[in-house]
């Protein structure tokens, strides 16, 4: 992949650079500002290279029309504060005053373009449409980063298309994301354990089949188990069920069997009488879920404390573990405890320990604990699960 390094002298550039600052709000506040602080190595190095930086992402979905609520301007003024330093914000992209504003810019100044995805360009299935966006994009520039790896794994404008309109490379994060996931598939120091949660099997199916052969133990938990459990002919109550998916756990489950590969299921559930912080709840045994005080209306929203202390165990003696996805409703405390126990024993792994973005990173960080007391945290959920399914990412791909 090309790198910042492999580009000439940036003193005095017009450099943009897209991030993936798709940070979660609450109104204006920002409650997870992980994103950007991942994305501030990269801009910090142009700033102190002399480059003038223009900052490009997404936030939402905000189907291809502006939207105030998708506004990229609280982010914009957290990475200012972050940067210590002044950062210029545009109410447009490729308008009039986002080229107002990139032609101000002096050496070492940071703008932020206001959200892509409020031009139909920047998602189009049109490849024209998308070229014809990323055209008015690297007008404003003399050479573009790709640095926002939680979209590599998407053909959009930004992150494709205007990789080919402009001498390009990958910033700091992608390399590093790109590293440590190529360290989780390609010889991984063992033991290796795979932790999987999540609300869906079906989520998951392409890495359990790609890391299958690889891994030593894979432990399942979170909605995704109920089906596993079934599978394995046990009945579930209400719990999250995806029926079309009881033959494929099969499968996988026989397969592993046969690598010699042991799949850790939970032994307990947290069964509740309903989904809610106010649900009455029981913990009973996992292959007798309806024998909880709620029978065959009882639902199972988290891994038991014994299943959580066998997790645990297991991760606190892997070398190399890859956790994605929460064990169970972890924003209600009462269904916290199996994501919690996770998390903490990824804390004290002797060895790599990887947590896989998305759902599982805001985990972290809401149960209180900081970044760097694990290995790596991804800022791509998706992007790092189509890596480690061995899928192309097109983003990627265009960078080489």
């Amino acid at each position: 992949m090309r790198k910042i390094s492999d580009l000439p002298n940036l003193d005095g550039k017009r450099v943009i650079i897209r991030c993936d600052l798709n940070v979660p709000l609450d109104g204006t506040r920002i409650t997870d500002d992980g994103r950007i602080v991942a994305s501030v190595p990269t801009i910090k190095y142009l700033v102190d290279q002399g480059a003038k930086v223009i900052v490009i992402s997404h936030l939402g979905r905000p189907d291809g029309a502006p939207d105030a609520k998708y506004s990229l301007e609280p982010a914009a003024l957290r990475l200012g504060e972050l940067l210590g330093q002044s950062v210029f914000f545009a109410s447009d992209t490729v308008g009039s005053e986002a080229n107002g504003v990139v032609k101000a810019l002096a050496r070492g100044g940071v703008a932020v373009l206001e959200n892509l995805r409020f031009n139909a360009g920047e998602t189009s299935k049109d490849a024209a449409e998308r070229e014809a966006f990323a055209a008015k994009l690297a007008d404003l520039a003399d050479f573009f980063i790709s640095d926002g790896f939680g979209v590599v794994h998407r053909k959009q404008a930004s992150v494709y298309e205007l990789a080919k309109a402009l001498p390009s490379a990958g910033g700091f994060l992608i390399e590093k994301e790109l590293d440590v996931l190529t360290r989780l598939t390609t010889n991984p120091e063992r033991p290796y354990a795979v932790v999987l949660g999540g609300s869906k099997v079906s989520d998951k199916l392409g890495v359990i089949d790609h890391l299958l052969p690889t891994v030593n133990k894979l432990l399942v938990g979170g909605g995704m188990v109920f089906t596993f459990l079934a599978a394995q002919g046990h009945k579930v109550g209400k719990s999250l069920l995806e029926v079309d998916q009881i033959e494929v756990c099969k499968q996988y489950l026989a397969r592993a069997a046969e690598l010699g590969i042991e799949v850790i299921l939970p032994t307990d559930i947290v069964v509740a009488s309903k989904f809610g912080a106010d649900a009455e709840i029981s913990v009973v045994a996992a292959d007798a879920i309806e024998s909880s005080p709620f029978g065959a209306d009882g639902l199972g929203l988290d891994i038991g404390p014994e299943s959580a202390a066998r997790f645990a165990a297991e991760i606190k003696a892997a070398k190399t573990v890859f956790w994605n996805g929460p064990m169970g409703v972890f924003e209600i405390d009462k269904f916290a405890n199996g994501t919690l126990q996770v998390a903490k024993a990824l804390t004290e792994v002797d060895g790599l320990s990887v947590v896989g973005g998305g759902d599982s990173a805001a985990a972290v960080r809401i149960l209180g604990f900081e970044d760097n007391q694990f290995g790596h945290i991804s800022t791509g959920g998706g992007a790092s699960l189509e890596f480690l399914e061995g899928k192309t990412l097109p983003g990627i791909e265009i960078l080489n």
